[in-house]
């Protein structure tokens, strides 16, 4: 099978079974990143260009959708697990400030800004963009040329960084 039989193939399995392989990343992750898991199935299949033979493309295309849904989900757990305490600090009332305050706050600020300044260019730009950008992780995977699974990593690593120097610190 030639490449471009393989992209008109592989067009027709997702074109026609969407609403099925949507279904199967819904049970796993929910409705909102069902469509964003197919896409990403759709990309990662037709990049292979037929690079080995596959005797039932809908099979191949269910479970590529379905490792991907679960690769997300497990993704999203250990981010909301490395997150929380983060989250949970939020809502602790600021102290108003005594003078000594202040200065351990900005001893602990320049501490954070010199553990950024340690890391690599892009895990420091890929921080920057998602922590205090807001931007998401596909879009600062977009910005930087990388995978979104880097990206993650990257933001993990420079997140780790910053507690380390703290705790150093």
């Amino acid at each position: 099978m030639d490449a471009h039989e393989w992209n008109a193939e592989l067009e027709d399995v997702f074109a026609n079974h969407r609403l099925r392989l949507c279904k199967l990343a819904t049970r796993i992750l929910g409705p909102d990143q069902a469509d964003d898991v197919v896409q990403d199935a759709y990309l990662k299949v037709s990049q292979a260009q037929s690079a080995f033979a596959i005797k039932q493309p809908l099979a191949y295309a269910c479970r590529v959708v379905r490792n991907l849904a679960i690769d997300r989900q497990r993704r999203c757990q250990f981010e909301s697990t490395l997150f929380r305490a983060e989250e949970q600090g939020a809502a602790v009332a600021a102290p108003t400030g005594s003078p000594e305050a202040i200065e351990i706050d900005r001893q602990a600020m320049e501490r954070v800004v010199r553990a950024l300044d340690e890391l690599p260019e892009r895990t420091r730009r890929a921080f920057e963009l998602y922590r205090m950008g807001g931007h998401t992780q596909r879009e600062v995977a977009e910005q930087l040329g990388v995978s979104t699974t880097l990206v993650n990593f990257m933001i993990r690593d420079a997140l780790s960084h910053c507690r380390d120097s703290l705790q150093t610190g």
